[in-house]
């Protein structure tokens, strides 16, 4: 995006990029149908030591910009939930899109092009990136390496080294929209339940998610997990509300109503997936049924308490946390404030989207900020 937008504006644009196909990840989204946006992003659908960071880029290019992109090329699309838009055929489509608009602006996109270097001339202050024994040379250089996230797919932490080389600062990173793992007895517990699913509140802190979980033989994933996974820290719990505003024990409390384990299994189970209600009640069962005790165990059921051993890591995470500080870079162009010319854009700096197609809307976004300012 940052290079068709300066393309456009008359500039000699060159992208290189290290894989041997462009859109790699583009392609492995939304289960390749690429969630390329959402309706309703907005800047609090980010992460970041600075909060407000985003809102200018996100104003300036918003998701009716890259919708009317993707109308103009005649790909289909629709709203699966929640403001999340797919493409109805295959996410080549917006990859093919994308290469398009690069040739329309006479952007030339070279691949199989790894930069292992970047020098800048203390003179003339011109950047020039080395790949494999061709040499790049230009006034303005635009990082947009991404993150961490998925190695198989070629990630490395470039982009940072090339901030440090600047002297620039780097907030922590971390994996983000990624499973949890499980250790001890609540694995134990658990792992039997791989593939079962259900509608939940996850909860860390003070941020909550309602969407579904999922058990996988290593712990928990599922949107509500990928979501709260982002604002998690160790070694913190995160609560799960197994059935957001309904009372599970209800029919346990009716005249002359049976108390016990089969009775509460099967209360669970008019509301539940019937596996995981039955080993609800198997670990949380109390000693006796009162009034007092039900009330204590359905208090647990909606503010379950797993403490995650760990999570799957960059293998897993569809995004990485952290990254260039956005105290570094102006919010209006990307551009680093002590380094002219030296831009950087998407998932490399300090602001990570929630799941859903928030994280592609920012790419967009800061592309267009520093293509427009370049």
């Amino acid at each position: 995006m940052a290079a068709i937008e300066a393309g456009r504006r008359g500039r000699r644009v060159v992208v290189l990029e290290g894989a041997e196909r462009p859109g790699k990840k583009i392609l492995i989204s939304g289960g390749g149908r690429c969630n390329f946006t959402n309706l309703h992003t907005r800047p609090d659908n980010f992460l970041s030591a600075n909060p407000h960071f985003a809102k200018s880029a996100l104003a300036r290019f918003t998701p009716a910009d890259f919708i009317r992109l993707v109308e103009r090329h005649g790909i289909a699309y629709h709203e699966k939930t929640l403001g999340q838009l797919f493409c109805d055929g295959s996410a080549q489509q917006i990859v093919d899109m994308l290469m398009r608009e690069c040739a329309d602006a006479g952007v030339r996109v070279l691949t199989s092009r790894a930069v292992r270097e970047v020098r800048r001339d203390d003179s003339s202050g011109a950047f020039t990136a080395t790949a494999g024994i061709e040499l790049f040379t230009a006034p303005a250089l635009i990082v947009a390496t991404g993150g961490l996230s998925i190695p198989k797919m070629g990630a490395t932490g470039f982009g940072y080294e090339i901030a440090r080389q600047f002297h620039i600062p780097i907030e922590l990173c971390h994996p983000a929209l990624v499973p949890f793992t499980l250790g001890g007895a609540e694995l134990e517990n658990f792992a039997d339940l791989s593939g079962v699913s259900a509608p939940v509140i996850a909860a860390a802190g003070k941020r909550i998610f309602r969407e579904k979980m999922l058990f996988t033989h290593r712990g928990l994933s599922g949107p509500a997990i990928l979501q709260i996974s982002s604002y998690w820290s160790r070694p913190e719990p995160i609560r799960i509300d197994w059935a957001p505003e309904q009372n599970l024990l209800t029919p346990l409390r009716a005249v002359h109503a049976r108390r016990d384990m089969s009775a509460a299994k099967a209360a669970l189970r008019a509301q539940l997936p019937a596996r995981l209600a039955e080993r609800l009640i198997d670990v949380a069962a109390p000693q006796s049924w009162t009034n007092h005790a039900l009330d204590e165990l359905e208090r647990r059921l909606h503010a379950w308490s797993f403490t995650p051993s760990g999570t799957e890591g960059y293998e897993k995470a569809e995004v990485t946390a952290g990254g260039v500080s956005t105290r570094a870079l102006s919010a209006q162009t990307m551009e680093c404030r002590e380094v002219r010319g030296l831009y950087f854009i998407g998932e490399v700096v300090d602001v990570t989207g929630h799941l859903g197609g928030f994280n592609f809307q920012w790419a967009w976004a800061s592309g267009a900020a520093a293509g427009r300012a370049v």
